[in-house]
């Protein structure tokens, strides 16, 4: 069989979870379109409190991206002009761009190239008089090393900020994410762990008068209707996304698990088909656990391109996340960095490839993934012969 003759392997499979729970998810929806309340509303209000539950916070803010709970939670908490907020440069645009939005100043700080999440072990060097907050990001569904991190941040009397749009229920010595910080931001793209079908964030806290203020700038800074105590924002969550989420929430565990087993299947494959030597495997660390939002290899940087050309030449998704760092994008030149500022960072937009990763992977799309990069390794060898 030609391979353009056979289905291709998704990097997600937005439609398959849809399907799996269609007539819950379209009730579900069918209620709000019934109810005549489509935004924020009794349905948002059920979806905070059972998130806040899941997660073991005492509050949780919906609103309308996973960028827009970043913008929210740095804002409440009081990060604005003049403020530095020390971030990694290996993640994705928003988690710097939020603070360039507040007027605030991102520092970048280098990765743990085994993690690819902040290296608490530079941290400390970043500070200045004006660092207000560090924001680790919990990348791939693995979270920060938050232990040094949070003595780092007493030490100098710092904010920490989790930027946990990848790592919904991801853990932390047995404590989850979105309680691991003085805030954290969540996103619900489709291709998380818990996705609506479309945007939808959430911002989760145990301090009352944060969440007071959280409510409060989502709608245009206003706690009475027309009455403006902030400069707020239009980042209101529509209640058909939190009425799907709903239905889904009871479910994430179980998609946790399955994407942990199918992270262990790929381990096992590519152990047996002999690429371990030339695709490096991505770690779990002990401290926690890894949800696998995205499974990340380490590809040779002289092949990584042309392997991408392969494997999607042959009907198998894959992505780079991320092609370049964000230090050595052209929006943040203004920062004044160089090539080489941030090696570990510089060499993981070289060197990594996400391979397909989603609950509803079947071993036979692992596999066929699997042997798609071996025959790239063979062709390679012959070519080179």
């Amino acid at each position: 069989m030609k391979p353009s003759t056979i289905p291709p392997v998704p990097m997600c499979d937005v439609v398959g979870q849809y399907r799996d729970l269609q007539s819950e998810i379209d009730a579900a929806v069918l209620r709000v379109l019934r109810s005549g309340q489509v935004i924020l509303g009794p349905e948002v209000a059920a979806f905070e409190k059972e998130t806040a539950e899941y997660c073991g916070a005492k509050y949780a803010v919906g609103c309308s991206s996973g960028t827009d709970a970043l913008i929210l939670a740095l804002h409440a908490l009081g990060v604005g002009p003049g403020d530095e907020v020390i971030v990694p440069p290996f993640t994705f645009f928003a988690t710097a761009s939020a603070v360039c939005r507040l007027g605030a100043r991102p520092v970048f700080s280098d990765i743990d190239p085994v993690t690819y999440n902040l290296d608490a072990e530079q941290l400390e060097d970043k500070i200045t008089a004006r660092t207000k907050a560090v924001m680790p990001v919990h990348l791939f569904g693995q979270t920060a090393e938050m232990n040094t991190i949070h003595q780092i941040a007493r030490n100098n009397g710092l904010l920490v900020v989790e930027d946990a749009a990848q790592s919904f229920g991801a853990e932390y010595e047995g404590q989850r994410c979105g309680t691991l910080g003085a805030a954290a931001a969540m996103s619900f793209y489709p291709s998380k762990n818990l996705g609506s079908l479309g945007d939808a964030g959430l911002v989760t806290t145990n301090d009352e008068e944060w969440a007071k203020k959280l409510v409060a700038l989502r709608v245009h800074g206003s706690e009475v209707r027309y009455q403006h105590k902030y400069i707020g924002y239009n980042m209101r969550l529509d209640a058909i996304h939190a009425a799907i989420l709903r239905v889904k929430l009871p479910h994430v565990e179980r998609w946790i698990a399955q994407r942990i087993e199918a992270a262990k299947r790929y381990d096992g494959l590519l152990e047996e088909s002999g690429l371990v030597g030339f695709l490096r495997r991505p770690s779990a660390h002990p401290h926690g656990k890894h949800t696998y939002n995205q499974y990340v290899v380490r590809v040779p940087s002289h092949h990584r391109d042309s392997m991408v050309k392969h494997l999607r030449d042959h009907g198998v998704s894959c992505d780079i996340y991320y092609p370049l760092s964000l230090h050595q994008q052209e929006c943040f030149r203004f920062l004044g960095h160089v090539e080489g500022d941030f090696p570990a960072s510089e060499e993981a937009t070289r060197t990594v490839l996400a391979l397909p990763i989603f609950p509803e992977i079947t071993a036979e799309q692992q596999t066929r993934v699997v042997e798609t990069c071996a025959s790239y390794l063979h062709q390679s060898i012959r070519k080179a012969a």
